[in-house]
């Protein structure tokens, strides 16, 4: 059974892996620009999830510690060390937690004296510094909450901690999610991990750079209008953004809250899903968050040597025009146009769809956004939240401390939003950006009626230079026209690697994202692990990372 892929742009930037000895298909050559790197895409892997693929580096490092081959204090220090020696360069890290190797002794301790390791035991975990931690700062990126500490954890965070996680620091992002980039951070920019000279994405680029640089296992990020998804893949990583409600938005800093997810990030698909199940689930502390059933998500993966040949035979994909037209990179759209022939290799019955909506859904999102926000935010005044600058009348107190903390970015999306609230404009612009999400939200229930899952590219481009679209904010917001629609919707998508496009030391990665109905993250990692699993070759690992 052969799964190669047609994309004459797809490359192995790391070293040529051989080919099992069953099952085995010829090599071919794959080209990439004037250079070329000799690859060949494998068979199914040999392993199950559940037995420990070796792209799970949580199954890993259990194993690790069950066998006691390792030690947790090892692990941690490993990823530490990588963590400090990299970080000047990439600057993934708000701020560094300073009793990581204590928690890593502490299950060692338990591992000697025998008891039962909880999941995520000796797995370190890097949290968007706008999700709340009782003993790190939380900024939400911005100078406004510049040292501030929180008197609890986000319930995604407390999850984590209840299941053996160990929070290694708090990660960059734009100041309280509003930008595609980083650069709209109050403190610093991220750099991705492919090329230092490009954007990791944003806004949970430090999350996304930070697992790209294997600086840490897995991460949270938050996704508002796709701030997981693109930074994914900027960063040729994994990223869920689950459906709304799936996971507690306790302890996130509200941006939009009809919008704001907390999301995943992962090296592989069996880490997002592991992570995924502890965070998920009811929280009586969020009155948004579904009492649906959580799924085992992990559990639910399994190895494509216990399928037929068409593992995917009869699934329904469809592919979204509107996202393969004008305004996307041809390398970008070659990239998502192989892996839509690869769902067809593995038994997908493919085609392409239209979403009339789909160009509406831009505008749409950045009013009810900037609206919900320019709300939200109002509690950042110098005297409840953040920092107090000035004093006297209190109305001079509030203009000073909200002058001098927030920035550009952030002020004028509050700007945006009250005018669009205002009395004489709410009609003209909120209230249809309401009646246009209705709209979308319509036109995804009819794609899903006669398709399983919908794809599309997750950008409309690779990661592109810092600095490159700062004094164009209309050239960053278009960047988000294949992700908002989804958030507007409510719906669950997953970003994984597929292909590469011109750029950097050693190519710029691409994802593909993969579009379910509401609470159908099991569909989507199903769908996910198979196909990066017949890509297991082509190791999605930055030049920085093997320079280490």
């Amino acid at each position: 059974m052969s799964f190669l892929i047609p994309n004459p742009r797809l490359i192995l930037p790391a070293r040529r892996l051989a080919l099992p000895s069953s099952r085995s298909t010829s090599p071919r050559q794959l080209l990439h620009g004037a250079d070329t790197a000799s690859a060949t895409l494998s068979s199914p892997p040999s392993n199950t999830v559940a037995s420990g693929v070796p792209s799970s580096e949580i199954l890993s490092i259990r194993d690790s510690l069950l066998s006691r081959r390792r030690t947790a204090s090892d692990i941690a220090g490993e990823y530490l060390d990588r963590l400090h020696k990299v970080e000047p360069q990439i600057r993934s890290f708000l701020h560094v937690s300073e009793s990581a190797m204590k928690e890593a002794e502490e299950v060692d301790r338990m591992v000697a004296a025998g008891r039962e390791l909880p999941p995520l035991a000796g797995v370190l975990v890097g949290v968007k510094d706008n999700i709340c931690t009782v003993d790190m700062p939380s900024t939400g990126g911005s100078k406004i909450l510049k040292g501030y500490r929180p008197a609890f954890d986000a319930t995604a965070v407390r999850r984590l901690r209840e299941a053996g996680a160990i929070v290694v620091g708090k990660t960059n992002l734009d100041e309280f999610g509003m930008g595609s980039s980083t650069e709209g951070s109050g403190f610093q920019v991220t750099a991705n991990p492919w090329d230092l000279s490009r954007v990791p994405g944003g806004s949970s680029g430090g999350s996304a750079a930070a697992v790209s640089a294997r600086q840490c296992v897995v991460s949270l990020g938050s996704d508002t209008g796709g701030s997981v998804r693109q930074p994914a893949s900027f960063c040729g990583v994994v990223g869920m953004k689950p459906t709304y409600g799936r996971v507690s938005r306790f302890g996130l800093m509200a941006y939009a809250s009809s919008l704001d997810v907390i999301g995943c990030f992962g090296s592989s698909i069996a880490d997002v899903a592991i992570l995924l199940n502890v965070i998920s689930g009811h929280d009586r502390l969020d009155s948004t968050s579904s009492k649906r059933d959580v799924p085992d998500f992990a559990n639910e993966l399994v190895s494509l040597n216990n399928l037929d040949s068409k593992p995917l035979k009869g699934l329904k994909v469809g592919l979204i025009r509107e996202t393969i037209g004008e305004g996307v990179d041809a390398g970008v759209v070659s990239a998502v146009q192989a892996a839509a022939s690869h769902l067809e290799h593995l038994g997908c019955v493919l085609n392409e769809i239209s979403l009339p909506s789909f160009s509406l859904g831009l505008p749409a999102y950045y009013i009810l956004a900037s609206s919900e926000a320019s709300s939200n935010l109002s509690r950042y005044d110098g005297l409840r939240y953040g920092n107090q600058v000035g004093n006297g009348e209190l109305s001079s107190i509030y203009g000073h401390s909200r002058a001098n903390g927030f920035g550009d970015e952030v002020k004028m999306r509050i700007l945006m939003g009250t005018y669009a609230l205002s009395a004489g404009y709410y009609d003209a612009y909120y209230k249809r950006a309401q009646q246009v999400r209705t709209l979308i939200q319509k036109c995804f229930r009819d794609a899903m009626n006669d398709n399983d899952i919908l794809i599309s590219p997750a950008a409309p481009s690779a990661a592109y230079k810092i600095g490159e679209k700062t004094n164009n904010p209309l050239a960053m917001y278009a960047g988000d026209i294949m992700t908002v629609n989804v958030n507007l919707a409510g719906l669950p998508a997953l970003v994984v690697p597929c292909g590469f496009v011109d750029g950097g030391p050693a190519g710029l990665p691409v994802g593909l994202q993969i579009i379910a109905a509401a609470f159908c993250e099991d569909t989507l990692l199903r769908v996910g692990h198979i196909f990066e699993q017949t890509l297991q070759n082509c190791r999605f690992v930055p030049p920085l990372y093997g320079a280490n």
